[in-house]
């Protein structure tokens, strides 16, 4: 192929697609997700060339739900569709991992900057000329949109992207059009690496606000600590856990929240959500004097359909964006730097302490001579179970619930999608999270869905035996939409599944003999038998362990059925 005359210039020539995934592997990204098509199987040649893995999905929604799962433990995920049919097909993932702060970077393989200009009549389009319309559709959903239509902009546009995904983290998009793939860059930019460091407080500005909360803190007699969703996304979690372990004042987490402090440590207190709150915990947040509160998204589910109860003359709100001190906001201080800064000036605190969750099993559930497992017994007898360091996918509906009466050992990451909530999301995630432990070194990764979600994205189990990864996954049995039911229709005949033989569907997907275990628990007995199994149980078993959970069809946590009557109640709202 002819230089492009405009680049013999150039000192190190290098093709924009080598140029794009380079920097993908510069930030930890060692796979990809996405689906093959025309006008991305150029740029899909580099992958394997500089040395990244090809994961490729069964479609495109699921590759989206899968790369936000590997963003969610990796750090960052980059995923790869074709233009129009490929990336509209991802749209609700993309959106779930903004609404989630979950950072992505979305390549759309597009028609050549020919075809744009000239408005040609090309399948995958509108048939109207417009090649601009779908990038302003995920304008919406996306922190930068990087069309690389020039080869002189296209470095600084990709650098650009990229860094704005990891900071803000929120997913981007980047169109590379066919006939840009192979056009060059400047090879040796990548011999300065992207600065992904957050910019510094002003230090007179954070040396204020951490004065104002230390002496808030210090006249406080009755402290809490409640951390949510974006100290994870916004990566404090290192000076929030420092903060907690230092003070010792209670901490508390909301749904969205649950695995971002050490469960193990004294001072744990549980899972607060208003009604929905673990036992004791309602009544200590809400009598406290003082709550600091780390990274809050206050969504309906996150808050047991609105239901927490705290002033915010006793709140001091800590952000990526701003800190507000009862109703005093500090708009450009980042939370990290001043959580660090609090910690090293705390002094001694006189603390009341706070309710200690435990992953005992309810009294009428141990007394009780009923077989049928139970939510109100298998979410603390799952925290017995679990292991250190291990990641626990739990779907929208029943086990994104159940999942708040489980105490995590140390370490333990929980994925969920609290807010945005699409049904199906879990069984893609946990192809993107499984892939993602297995390149950390991460033993297990375990999966709770239900059957009607699991129908969704089930292809992705093929997607995960085609990948040899090694998941747990829990498909809980229970002939439909049960987080459906309760908001509506108990009964109706929209809230029920086919019911599939879930268990021979990894055989049915190409699984050779033996390579999978699968099993059908429909007793706490064959539960408890399962979970001494040590074949079943182990981080080193290299096989995927595939289980049918039966469960009542109309039992659920009791933090479930509060948030669904607040949700009935909601849509029936007459203006």
């Amino acid at each position: 192929m002819a230089q492009d005359l405009r680049s013999q210039d150039i000192e190190n020539p290098m093709d924009i697609a080598e140029y794009l995934f380079r920097r993908l592997q510069e930030v930890g990204v060692e796979s990809i997700h996405g689906l093959p098509g025309d006008y991305n199987l150029v740029a899909l040649d580099y992958i394997p060339k500089v040395g990244l893995k090809w994961v490729g999905n069964c479609n495109e929604l699921n590759a989206g739900y899968a790369a936000d799962g590997y963003a969610r433990v990796k750090g960052i995920s980059a995923l790869v569709t074709t233009f129009g049919v490929g990336e509209l097909s991802a749209v609700n993932a993309i959106a779930g991992a903004y609404s989630e702060y979950v950072p992505i970077v979305h390549i759309v393989g597009y028609p050549s900057t020919i075809s744009q200009r000239n408005g040609a009549l090309l399948h995958h389009t509108l048939g109207n000329g417009d090649f601009t319309v779908f990038s302003r559709m995920s304008q919406e959903i996306s922190c930068a949109v990087s069309m690389l239509n020039n080869q002189h902009e296209a470095a600084v546009l990709i650098d650009n992207a990229i860094r704005e995904c990891y900071q803000q983290s929120r997913p981007v998009y980047i169109s590379l059009p066919s006939d840009m793939v192979q056009k060059k860059v400047d090879g040796n930019r990548l011999k300065t690496k992207l600065d992904l460091e957050y910019a510094p407080n002003d230090p007179e500005k954070e040396d204020y606000v951490v004065d104002v909360v230390l002496r808030s803190l210090q006249a406080a007699k009755n402290p809490v600590i409640l951390v949510d969703a974006c100290a994870i996304r916004h990566r404090a979690l290192k000076e929030t856990n420092d903060l907690i372990v230092k003070s010792g004042i209670p901490a508390f987490v909301a749904p969205m929240g649950k695995g971002a402090v050490d469960e193990t440590l004294p001072n744990y207190g549980g899972v607060y959500a208003g009604n929905g709150s673990n036992a004791g915990v309602k009544e200590r947040v809400e009598s406290s004097d003082l709550v600091l509160s780390i990274g809050a998204i206050q969504s309906d589910f996150n808050t047991a359909g609105f239901t927490i109860r705290m002033s915010q003359l006793n709140t001091i709100d800590f952000h990526s964006y701003s800190v507000k001190v009862r109703y005093s906001e500090y708009p450009g201080v980042r939370m990290n730097g001043v959580l660090r800064k609090v910690t090293e000036k705390l002094g001694n605190l006189s603390i009341k302490q706070g309710p200690t969750p435990n992953n005992k099993i309810p009294e009428q559930e141990v007394k009780s001579s009923d077989p049928v497992i139970t939510h109100a017994w298998l979410w603390p007898r799952l925290g017995q179970w679990l292991q250190n360091d291990d990641i626990v996918i739990t779907e929208t509906g029943t086990s994104n619930f159940g999942i708040w009466e489980t105490r995590f050992p140390k370490g333990v990451n929980a994925i969920s999608q609290v807010l945005w909530g699409s049904i199906g999301y879990a069984t893609g995630s946990t192809q993107g999270a499984a892939l993602a432990a297995q390149e950390m070194g991460i033993k297990r990764t375990i999966l709770f869905t239900g059957d009607g979600s699991f129908q969704l994205t089930a292809q992705e189990v093929s997607t995960m035996i085609r990948n040899k990864l090694n998941p747990i996954l829990f498909v809980i049995c229970n002939n439909g939409y049960t987080i459906e039911r309760l908001i509506h229709g108990m009964e109706d005949p929209y809230n029920d599944v086919q019911e599939w033989k879930y268990k021979d569907l990894p055989a049915t997907f190409g699984a050779k003999e033996g390579s999978v275990l699968t099993y059908r628990v429909e007793t706490k007995e064959q539960l408890e038998d399962l979970f001494r199994d040590e074949e079943f149980s182990s981080g080193d078993t290299q096989k995927m362990r595939f289980v049918e959970l039966v469960m009542p069809w109309d039992d659920a946590p009791a933090a479930l059925k509060d948030v669904a009557a607040s949700a009935a109640r909601t849509n029936s709202k007459l203006e």
